[in-house]
């Protein structure tokens, strides 16, 4: 017993010597690691500013910036230079951006990175020269979409932070916030809670409809417009969908569902198989297919088409999960249904997409006794 205890009370002391050490270890280096990022960013300053004078460090209390700034240096002729940190691949990717007077970007680039592939290095070049009207136009790097993704963005948020010290304003708000808001307004008592329905009935003009959770009410995009439609929200009401007796027919494999509407339209769920199927071995493919849900008049001409699931790779082919990309095919046919814009760097995944989506095509071909 009294050896058990022995060494009970070495181990705690041994335990609590490297506690104390690495404390006196954080305490000594925190210093000096804060005074290396600070050595870095003032050298910064005029890497992304090379005629910049007089940088001043601001007081953003008073101001509604973008959650990515965290400083702000005002330059002696009307420019900033503002320090952002964003996440790419990884947390802690810092940026320092330089926009002169007139709204111009002057020099970007990385103060700290966790990132892998290292495009956050050179990246910022592609940005000189831009506004806050074209910094979207800055394309991403194959293959490095989420990190070049996040640059592209913080870039953006040093040009609306410049704006807005300036006096001027910026609609800070995300995209869901918006489309919630545009909701909200056009439909007040649906209490900002909606859910989309998944279009399976031509509704001239309409791209997106929005069913109100508590009953209330839909809500119709047509356009820019937000709008709640009577007859439309009755046809809606009235769309219903049955599973479709397959015995008599052979279609594709990869049609794993198949339904039909009062109208004579179908609605497919379709097996994909991208990048997560089709993908080296040697780059961790999830061995998962995309499944696709696809909605087509019984003349062939798809109504409406989303990605239900996918495990492609993160930032690169999981953008088959945006409806930037999905909805490309909406309203396409047989013709035309691969005249769609790729995913950057992820062709197994556009093309398996694709291939999925012309399955769908051809099921209805042969429902329709026409294949």
């Amino acid at each position: 017993m009294k050896k058990y205890l022995k060494s009970v009370i070495a181990l705690t002391a041994i335990c609590a010597v490297v506690a104390l050490l690495m404390a006196a270890t954080n305490y000594l280096t925190a210093p000096i690691i804060e005074q290396n990022e600070s050595a870095a960013a003032n050298e910064a300053l005029l890497v992304v500013m090379p005629e910049g004078e007089d940088f001043e460090l601001m007081d953003l209390s008073g101001y509604e910036l973008p959650a990515t700034v965290t400083e702000v240096y005002a330059e002696s002729t009307g420019g900033y230079v503002v320090k952002l940190t964003t996440a790419g691949y990884s947390t802690g990717l810092v940026i320092m951006c330089g926009v002169d007077a007139a709204g111009t970007v002057t020099g970007a680039t990385c103060l700290a990175s966790s990132e892998t592939l290292g495009a956050e290095k050179t990246y910022g070049e592609k940005t000189v020269g831009k506004t806050a009207a074209d910094i979207d136009t800055v394309d991403t790097v194959a293959s490095m979409t989420k990190t070049t993704g996040a640059y592209r963005n913080a870039v953006k948020d040093a040009l609306n932070a410049a704006v807005i010290l300036g006096g001027g304003s910026v609609d800070l708000r995300s995209e869901e916030e918006i489309l919630k808001d545009n909701l909200s307004a056009a439909l007040p008592a649906a209490e900002g809670a909606f859910t989309p329905w998944f279009m399976v009935e031509e509704l001239e003009g309409v791209s997106a409809v929005y069913v109100a959770d508590n009953g209330s009410g839909t809500v119709f995009v047509k356009g820019e417009d937000f709008v709640v439609d009577p007859a439309l929200a009755q046809k809606v009401a009235e769309s219903k969908v049955e599973a479709l007796d397959l015995s008599g027919y052979e279609l594709p494999t990869a049609i794993t569902k198949a339904e039909k509407t009062a109208s004579g339209n179908y609605v497919f769920e379709v097996k994909g198989s991208g990048f997560g199927i089709n993908g080296d071995k040697y780059y961790a493919p999830s061995g998962e297919p995309i499944m696709i849900r696809v909605s087509v008049t019984p003349a062939g001409k798809i109504i409406a088409c989303e990605t239900i699931s996918q495990q492609e790779t993160d930032g690169i082919g999981s953008a088959c999960a945006e409806p930037a990309f999905y909805t490309q095919f909406n309203g396409k046919d047989e013709s035309n249904y691969k005249d769609i814009d790729a995913i950057s760097g992820a062709t197994l995944t556009t093309n398996g997409y694709k291939t999925a989506v012309g399955k769908a095509l051809e099921a209805v071909k042969i429902l329709e006794g026409a294949a």
